[in-house]
């Protein structure tokens, strides 16, 4: 279990479920045709990265920030800046990421060194300001940015959806540049995940832990609690910007609505909750879970609520009416907090890991 930095799920359904998820997203071009299946397994790799690196701050240090949306932003935007203004080529995306990684990285060591000297609700604050300072700043400036409209662009012929590499007529299905991109994604998210599991795993994990327990404690034990914060804060911050990167490459656009809008640092919340925190594994399960429920929930409702209607049934084909899938999705997410409150992958622990 090296891969697994020496931490296996110690739960059969967790790990049952956990393959479940992963083998599904590694088929998903084949056994799910179709484009808003291949967005919605995309979506649940990157937000799973995305997440992960999010939970590194929250569930491992205690550190409530809203700027990693802004993170996010950054490596989208640094890829399709370069794409738009250089071209269509892997040069403008290998420009893209020397860019895009260590500015987020920057920006992340400065607001930890003038932000985690403070209590936790103050620095909650001061990322909240960055991040809607980062926003307007991207929606004012135009002439880089597209202001509201964003830049879309091209990407390399090999990413092409019309690049076939593998013809329809070898495997009964064609593997073209559209099924490249979603691997190139699904790898790289897999691997950071793999990354974030062996940071939280190792020496540098436990102190951040011992700093979320108490770090009154830890200060007095000798660790510089300021140095191990910031340090955790750049890594999420690296992570985020790269999920960020593929999340461009995917839709291939890169807008305040797709980057940086306060509703996608709500949604990473929410997927931190529901799969549980301080623990990646829960990233997967969460982000899994939120996004099938956020695409198929109004669909799944509609037909509950037609199958209510022809059965006569009376108020249920109001209740059920796909309008409402907002409320039912906040419901579902209340039930989740209500019977998990330490998310699925907290209640699907083991007795021994539940107890460490």
């Amino acid at each position: 279990m090296m891969i697994l930095s020496g931490d296996p799920p110690r739960s059969r359904v967790l790990s049952i479920l956990l393959v479940v998820i992963i083998a599904a997203l590694a088929v998903a071009p084949f056994v799910f045709p179709g484009a808003k299946a291949m967005n919605v397994a995309t979506k649940i790799c990157i937000f799973a990265a995305l997440v992960a690196s999010y939970d590194l701050l929250l569930g491992y240090t205690g550190s409530v920030s809203f700027a990693h949306t802004m993170f996010y932003g950054i490596g989208s935007y640094s890829v399709a800046i370069a794409l738009y203004s250089l071209g269509p080529s892997w040069a403008a995306v290998g420009i893209g990421v020397v860019t895009g990684l260590p500015l987020a990285m920057l920006l992340a060591l400065a607001i930890g060194l003038f932000s985690l000297r403070v209590e936790a609700i103050f620095f909650a604050m001061i990322t909240l300001a960055v991040a809607s300072a980062f926003l307007v700043l991207a929606s004012q400036l135009s002439w880089l940015t597209g202001g509201e409209d964003g830049r879309s662009f091209q990407l390399p012929e090999l990413l092409r959806p019309g690049t076939v590499l593998i013809p329809k007529d070898w495997f009964g299905f064609a593997v073209n540049g559209r099924v490249l991109t979603y691997y190139l994604i699904f790898v790289g998210c897999a691997a950071m995940i793999l990354a974030l599991l062996r940071v939280v795993n190792s020496p540098f994990g436990r102190v951040l832990q011992a700093i979320r327990e108490n770090r009154f404690r830890a200060e007095a034990l000798g660790f510089r609690t300021v140095f191990h914060l910031t340090y955790a804060n750049c890594l999420a911050a690296l992570v985020a910007a790269s999920a960020g990167m593929l999340n461009a490459l995917w839709l291939r656009y890169a807008g305040p609505d797709t980057s940086l809008s306060f509703s996608i640092m709500l949604d990473i919340l929410l997927m931190v909750v529901i799969g549980g925190m301080g623990t990646i594994y829960g990233a997967i399960v969460g982000a899994a879970i939120f996004i099938l429920a956020q695409n198929y929930l109004q669909a799944l409702m509609g037909a509950a609520s037609n199958a209510a209607a022809d059965a006569g049934l009376p108020l249920l084909p109001g209740l059920l009416h796909p309008d409402r899938w907002l409320l039912w999705l906040g419901l579902l997410f209340i039930a989740s907090v209500y019977f998990f409150p330490a998310g699925v992958v907290g209640r699907l622990r083991s007795p021994r890991q539940a107890s460490s």
